[in-house]
């Protein structure tokens, strides 16, 4: 399991980003009395007693875009929610319950995950009992805190804590049911392909583009151990999309990437690849999805064209992504699919693998010693300690004296010697630089203008 996500949530202008700020301890989201500055999730990895957090604020709820962003502020908003291990709901206690306040309560009803109400504003002990009336709302256990006035930081930590799951067990490695989503532009053969999985007729095929408009599960066997396929609707470009139908098609594909533990993203061998399917593989790549690039309707083409002339191609297309292996195949007939199937399995075993700390640390100190880091401001960085804190996907941490010291280049070279010496050959991985907090009086008191260092292959 990935990182613990905790997300905040609730209605404009009701201290969301400085609660954001106050928990990271640094000054990361704008903070401005106009309703809708944050629209982009925005996430910090938090370090409290030993575990590890990813803290990811939103825009407010409700809100009415004056860009005419407001669907697509909402999509980013469901998205936290459905990532979200932990929600905080914030409210105001000043500004006393509203009716945005009962419509975000509402929307949370129905979420089946550990919710704070956190009611914010709350400067003095006078308005406690103010702040009771939230109650009324039934969402979460109340915790009464002030960011101007540094009220109860380490209590809404601790509550955080005691709320975010535990960690893997071994018995939950053993023998899990992989769920694939199988994705790509209209009419690229993603329904046959199910069908051959499934050895029957599950999925509605057509030579009219855009037949599937859910995501459909199908569960099918393969050498005795149990599989989800998940159909996606084909993407098209977003200019496209004039239809309601369209758009929640579009966002139910995009739900089955984030819920799947490994994308086959499908091109079709005779047509070149598309502004959709680069867009798609930068969703996957955002999401740290194991992939592979799969060319289907290879018969097409067999004997034309070398293989070694598509590789190419996808490379140079998605350089980023150059770890997502590629398969040639052809899901009509079945050609090569059980082999792509088994090395889904490969990536998700590399997904799900851990390595110890003595190793990790042995790895980054030869590293650093075969290459050490830049100069920064005439003095050489230090890395104190590397952990791999969670997978699915790895993610590994160094502490260090200074994050903004490490060079982007650089941080890619540790990232690409963990490829080549651990099992993450193939899969996207996180890289956080992170600098232990000083004292709790200094981080409740304020920021300070530490870069949070995150580093991924997804990144420019």
């Amino acid at each position: 399991m990935g990182v613990p996500q905790v997300v905040i949530v609730g209605r404009p202008n009701v201290g969301k980003s400085s609660i954001f700020n106050w928990l990271a301890g640094h000054r990361l989201a704008i903070v401005d009395d106009m309703a809708g500055v944050t629209r982009d999730r925005l996430s910090h990895l938090v370090e409290h007693e030993d575990r590890f957090f990813e803290l990811v604020d939103t825009g407010g709820i409700g809100i009415n875009d004056v860009d005419n962003l407001t669907k697509q502020i909402e999509q980013q908003i469901t998205t936290a929610i459905d990532s979200a291990d932990v929600i905080l709901f914030v409210v105001d206690t000043r500004s006393g319950i509203t009716p945005l306040d009962e419509e975000v309560a509402r929307r949370l009803r129905y979420v089946d995950k550990p919710i704070l109400c956190v009611a914010n504003k709350t400067d003095d002990p006078k308005l406690d009992s103010q702040a009771d009336e939230f109650y009324r709302l039934g969402r979460g256990k109340l915790v009464r805190t002030s960011v101007t006035q540094g009220r109860n930081l380490r209590q809404l930590l601790e509550m955080i804590v005691e709320r975010l799951p535990e960690g893997q067990g071994e018995e939950d490695l053993e023998s899990p049911e992989m769920k694939v989503a199988i994705v790509g532009r209209r009419n690229t053969g993603k329904s046959t392909f199910v069908n051959t999985l499934a050895r029957a007729e599950r999925m509605i095929v057509s030579e009219v583009p855009g037949t599937t408009r859910d995501s459909v599960d199908v569960r099918f066997e393969l050498d005795g151990k149990a599989f989800i396929a998940i159909d996606t609707p084909g993407l098209r470009k977003g200019k496209s999309v004039r239809t309601d139908v369209e758009f929640y098609s579009m966002q139910r594909a995009q739900r089955s990437v984030r819920r799947a533990d490994v994308v086959l993203m499908f091109f079709e061998a005779t047509q070149r690849i598309s502004k959709v399917d680069k867009q798609l593989c930068s969703y996957i790549a955002e999401q740290y999805k194991p992939c592979v690039l799969v060319v289907n309707k290879w018969d097409l083409l067999y004997g034309q064209m070398p293989t070694e002339r598509w590789v190419h191609y996808l490379r140079d297309t998605f350089p980023t992504m150059r770890y997502a292996p590629i398969a040639f195949v052809t899901g009509q007939t079945g050609k090569n699919v059980k082999a792509l199937l088994n090395h889904a399995q490969m990536l998700f075993k590399q997904a799900r693998a851990r390595v110890g700390t003595g190793e990790l640390n042995r790895l980054v100190q030869a590293a650093i010693q075969h290459q050490p880091p830049p100069l920064y401001q005439h003095r050489r960085p230090k890395v104190y300690y590397a952990t791999q804190v969670s997978t699915e996907p790895p993610t590994i941490v160094l502490m260090c004296n200074n994050p903004k010291a490490f060079t982007p280049s650089y941080r890619r070279y540790l990232l690409g010697v963990f490829r080549d010496q651990l099992q993450f050959g193939e899969i996207p991985m996180k890289l956080y630089l992170h600098k232990r907090q000083r004292s709790e009086q200094q981080a409740e008191g304020g920021s300070s203008d530490e870069d949070p260092s995150e580093v991924s292959e997804n990144q420019p």
